[in-house]
């Protein structure tokens, strides 16, 4: 597995990235058989460490944690214990479904954009209904089942996920909704 130990205007020792190494091989190996990278940052936010990680499964999947703490040890041992809890869920949902993925998820590439926050001081209307556009990046449209959508969805710890529906492959939104149930939206089964 291929690591990627960073810091945020903070220097990362060699003692620290053998830890992270050591730690998070071992939480990894327990419950993904084909790891394929990790990167791992850390930051400052006021007095606290901050500890962000993120492992790609051979089967297109991706967990993602982060916790915070006042030494940067503890960060990433919290980080770490919930990578870990993520990992075994999603190790339960597997064989709870009988079904293992025998080749990686494909994915498609689409453009993503952020779009500048409307300014709603302003009492009169704007000029024109275009948003601005703040930036654009590449982005990553996995073709998942709607039950693989739902599981990355969790362990992304995300609202929102689009996906490209194996079934027919059309476009499919999952989403968290307010009353704590996950949406579907499934246009292609529109009439």
């Amino acid at each position: 597995m291929r690591y990627q130990i960073t810091g945020k205007q903070i220097d990362v020792g060699a003692a620290l990235q053998t830890h992270v190494e050591t730690e998070l091989s071992e939480v990894v190996a327990k419950y993904a058989e084909r790891p394929t990278d990790a990167q791992v940052t850390f930051s400052k936010s006021g007095h606290e460490h901050v500890c962000e990680a993120i492992v790609h499964l051979s089967t297109g999947l991706t967990a993602q944690a982060s916790a915070h703490a006042n030494e940067i040890y503890a960060a990433f041992d919290d980080c770490c214990e919930k990578m870990e809890k993520q990992l075994r869920r999603y190790k339960r949902r597997l064989k709870d479904h009988h079904r293992e993925r025998s080749q990686p998820v494909e994915v498609s590439g689409a453009n993503s954009y952020i779009l500048a926050a409307s300014d709603e001081d302003h009492e009169q209307e704007p000029e024109t209904l275009q948003p601005i556009i703040v930036a654009e990046m590449e982005t990553k449209i996995p073709s998942l089942s709607v039950g693989e959508a739902v599981m990355q969805m969790e362990l992304a710890g995300v609202p929102v996920l689009v996906f490209r529906n194996e079934g027919h492959s059309g476009v499919n939104v999952v989403y968290r909704r307010d009353d704590g149930n996950i949406g579907w939206i499934d246009p292609s089964n529109a009439s």
